[in-house]
């Protein structure tokens, strides 16, 4: 059919009118007949079975029954009236009953006339009754178009309010499909079509709205899933083929003096096959013409900053500079020191850049990168500014990704004439399927392994009444030399209220903990940043053995001789964030611990997220759980959920259509990135890019 007709704006549709199209586009969002289309079912309500009365059983579910009205009568209450009309089949007799609308429906209803009447059946002073029933003449029941699985499509009160029911949505459905006589265009291609069984698109809309049966309702979900997850795939990978197409990289064809020499000589523990898995994706990147835009995730402590520091060295053997960018001074700090230390005097020049560098430190830094004799720049925000300028950077490396916007990351690019490459670094385990549908453009390494050795850290959940208990086992763990730390949440709508925690928890602490037997440091989002770094220095020297803080040192700080983790109100914090937090201790060769402080009033989702914790270190493992109890929009931030605006697919439960779709999306563009062998395909996929949203285009 003609795909001009479904632009057609909805109040054209017979039975929309004026109103109820200003209603429909303000509540739903409807504003086309496509629109209407793909306003699809939440669930169905099965009407494959008509009951006799004599059948009824007392379970308050909903029943479709065939029978006549007999009589009708007012019925006076303490409040009001109600309208209750005797219902009989040849089984037996209930009560239908109406609490509102009573002249109209009395004025209406037929007596002895054949009715189908559907609704919730209620069991009340023996009787069988059923309250605002769902009613049709039993001859225009059979008249109509047979909705044998009920859809029950998405509303609201202001819908409900203005009359359009759940009954008047599908009426209006029906109403177009009768007008496009429920022809509607093929977007998958036969071959793709005849591999995988599916039925026809005009299949699958009208079985979405208007199933006889389960099967042919599966079978209609299974193809509108896929083909919503195959486009936005098709989408993602086809952005990365082209990119490697379209953008040349330098080609680092060598293995170098500094790269052997620091394998060799300077690393101080074996890798894991982790990390040498992800070097050897990393050298085919760097080795194709093509710019890498590679992901590197890998959970805290898993060693990505030596990957990173390895592919610097492959950049400087190969005569190009090297730049890693982080999120805040102190891990730039973090990253700057460790690096330095990790190469030892083989002859890389590394400096670092960050807002409180001196001029004149800065003005040499800026000399140095200029005439070439700076390898490696270290840094924040800073190495963004445009007069830091590169005498030829081969190599950009972000860290915790997420933290910076795409127009930060963009600048990057046009440090050199042909783009450097990329590698971006996550301690935020991405779930699978959630990579796939935010990254799939880009190629994505995991190190899914921890160094050898590294003791894995307790978790332990206590309540607020077992603080005493808790603060003696500090005390035991500060006597074997060690140091801690107190966290408080940081909720943003409430900065006085967390100011208050953090100071409260401070003072009861330092009375427990006093001066001079015990030194205590705290550090909060309203100190300056000179008096923070002042803080979060003296613990890291061992100055002092406990520090208060909000989550400002989720990220960044490595202090090895911490070992344990104390994260009051634990309920208030989501998962990532805790997981985040407990990855501040275990870095050094002692046992560490997080203990996991709550009331005893706790959520279920809440009561979960302390389970997952105490259950398992494993940063994949929570981020899965993490995605099923929030969702991918509320786990990536509004600001990259836009893609997953699905309407049909849900990437949780339909993860084996995901990996299906993108196993089909990357053969077709694999053998034929044009889609010219493909001219269904490309129509459709030529469509979503110019109205730039998969349901706009695919009925």
């Amino acid at each position: 059919m003609n795909s001009n007709v479904l632009q057609t704006p909805i109040v054209y549709l017979k039975g929309v009118g004026p109103n109820r199209a200003e209603t429909l586009q303000s509540e739903l969002g409807i504003h086309t007949y496509q629109d209407l289309i793909n306003l699809f079912p939440n669930r169905y309500i099965d009407k494959t079975q008509y009951y006799k009365i004599g059948q009824l059983q007392r379970t308050s579910s909903d029943v479709q029954i065939v029978g006549k009205i007999v009589n009708i009568k007012t019925v006076e209450q303490k409040k009001g009236k109600r309208l209750v009309a005797k219902f009989i089949d040849d089984t037996g007799e209930m009560e239908l009953v109406w609490f509102r609308g009573q002249k109209w429906i009395r004025e209406n209803l037929k007596l002895n006339i054949p009715y189908v009447i559907f609704g919730k059946v209620n069991w009340f002073n023996g009787t069988f009754s059923m309250p605002h029933p769902e009613m049709e003449l039993w001859e225009d029941h059979e008249k109509g178009l047979k909705i044998y699985m009920q859809p029950v499509y998405p509303s609201t009160e202001k819908l409900a309010n203005k009359g359009i029911t759940n009954r008047v949505t599908n009426k209006l459905i029906q109403q177009l499909f009768l007008e496009t006589k429920g022809r509607f265009k093929e977007t998958l291609s036969p071959s793709l079509i005849s591999e995988l069984s599916l039925i026809s698109k005009a299949e699958a809309l009208f079985n979405i709205h208007f199933p006889k049966n389960q099967e042919l309702l599966a079978k209609a979900q299974f193809r509108l899933k896929f083909e919503e997850l195959f486009y936005i795939q098709l989408q993602l990978i086809s952005k990365n083929l082209m990119h490697k197409q379209k953008i040349k990289g330098y080609n680092f064809d060598k293995v170098g003096t500094l790269f052997k020499t620091f394998y060799e000589q300077q690393l101080p523990f074996e890798l894991t096959n982790a990390q040498k898995r992800v070097i050897k994706e990393i050298r085919a990147d760097l080795g194709s013409n093509a710019q890498m835009n590679r992901l590197l995730q890998g959970d805290v402590g898993s060693g990505k900053t030596i990957v990173a520091l390895m592919t610097m060295l492959l950049a400087i053997d190969n005569g190009f500079q090297a730049c890693l960018m982080a999120p805040t001074e102190i891990l730039a700090n973090q990253h700057f020191m460790g690096i330095k230390d990790l190469l030892g005097d083989i002859g890389v020049n590394t400096a670092l850049l960050t807002g409180s560098v001196k001029k004149s430190a800065r003005k040499l830094i800026h000399e140095q990168l200029e005439n070439g004799e700076l390898h490696i720049l270290i840094g924040t925000h800073a190495l963004l500014e445009d007069k830091v300028a590169y005498n030829n950077l081969g190599l950009a490396i972000v860290d915790e990704q997420h933290r910076f916007g795409v127009a930060q990351r963009a600048k990057l690019w046009h440090k050199n004439d042909i783009p450097p490459h990329i590698l971006v670094m996550t301690a935020t385990p991405i779930p699978r399927t959630l990579a796939m549908s935010l990254y799939g453009d880009l190629d994505i390494s995991t190190i899914d392994e921890l160094p050898p050795g590294r003791k894995p850290i307790k978790t332990v959940h206590r309540y607020d009444s077992n603080r005493l208990k808790v603060f003696q086992f500090i005390r035991d763990e500060i006597k074997k030399g060690r140091q801690v730390y107190v966290v408080y949440p940081l909720i943003q709508e409430s900065e006085a209220l967390d100011y208050k925690d953090l100071m409260d928890g401070y003072e009861s602490i330092a009375r427990d903990f006093p001066m001079p037997d015990y030194q205590i440091s705290i550090v909060h989002g309203k100190m300056k940043p000179a008096d923070k770094d002042y803080e979060m220095e003296r613990f890291v020297k061992g100055e002092t053995q406990i520090m208060v803080a909000t989550t400002v040192i989720e990220v960044g700080v490595n202090v090895p001789n911490a070992s344990v983790m104390i994260i009051e109100s634990a309920e208030r914090f989501g998962l990532s964030q805790l997981h985040q937090l407990r990855g501040r201790v275990g870095r050094g060769a002692d046992q560490s611990f997080c203990i996991l402080m709550t009331g005893h009033k706790l959520s279920s989702d809440s009561k979960t997220r302390l389970e997952t914790m105490v259950g398992t270190n494993d940063g994949f493992q929570i981020a899965e759980v993490d995605l099923k109890l929030r969702g991918p929009g509320d786990l990536m931030g509004t600001q990259q959920s836009g893609v997953l605006n699905l309407k049909i697919a849900d990437i949780i439960k339909d993860n084996d259509i995901l990996k299906t779709a993108r196993y089909h999306a990357l053969k077709i563009l694999r053998e034929d990135i044009s889609l010219q062998k493909h001219p269904v395909i490309l129509h459709a996929y030529t469509q979503l890019v110019k109205y730039k949203n998969i349901w706009n285009y695919i009925s």
